[in-house]
């Protein structure tokens, strides 16, 4: 049975955040907020969790996900930044920005675009987000909670956990976080592009 537990936004108390870590260091699934609306979040070798959100969102192969990582350095351990990329993503983080880059040879292979041999990165404004990577000691794997076919504009907290709570093994209540995914910005490239216009404004643009 699926766990709901209220878990301050600003200030995560430490015992509940050590129970959802270890639901995921378990191999669970579970739902919780960040800086853009909520997010289903698993351990990075978890790869039946990962199985469980590819199902649940209609997913392919060809879909990047996303580790949620804790500062720059960790997200050079998985991707390769260019000077530029490097710079950009300093500039917008933390906050609710998702970049694609090309993989490290240090990411497991079931996270890898198939085609691009790819990545997604962020480090979110969050802190209940944050300090479950900082419990995991490892970045986050991460897929914003969007479903196929419902109309999730307005939803409250109540209604996202009433419509995933069997498909969860644990559930953060942190309050209403939002419901505009990220901005996805495309830096596998020369120059960077966006991908996907959401929550974060574009410098760029």
């Amino acid at each position: 049975m699926n766990q709901r537990l209220e878990i301050h936004p600003v200030n995560p108390q430490p015992r509940l955040v050590a129970q959802a870590v270890g639901v995921l260091e378990a191999g669970g699934l579970i739902a919780y907020p960040t800086d853009s609306g909520y997010a289903f979040g698993w351990k990075i070798e978890a790869q039946a969790a990962q199985e469980r959100v590819m199902r649940l969102r209609g997913l392919d192969s060809r879909h990047n996900f996303t580790l949620v990582c804790r500062s720059l350095s960790e997200i050079g351990t998985y991707a390769r930044m260019s000077d530029v990329a490097f710079r950009l993503i300093r500039s917008l983080t933390p906050g609710p920005y998702t970049f694609l880059l090309p993989a490290s040879a240090q990411l497991p292979r079931h996270l890898k675009q198939t085609k691009k041999r790819s990545v997604g990165v962020r480090i979110p404004d969050h802190r209940v987000a944050l300090a479950l990577a900082e419990g995991l000691g490892e970045p986050l794997s991460s897929s914003s909670l969007i479903l196929p076919d419902e109309d999730m504009a307005g939803w409250e907290v109540d209604d996202l956990y009433d419509r995933v709570a069997r498909d969860v093994d644990f559930f953060i209540d942190s309050g209403f976080c939002g419901n505009q995914p990220t901005t996805v910005i495309d830096l596998l490239g020369d120059a960077p592009w966006v991908a996907r216009q959401g929550k974060g404004e574009v410098p760029f643009a």
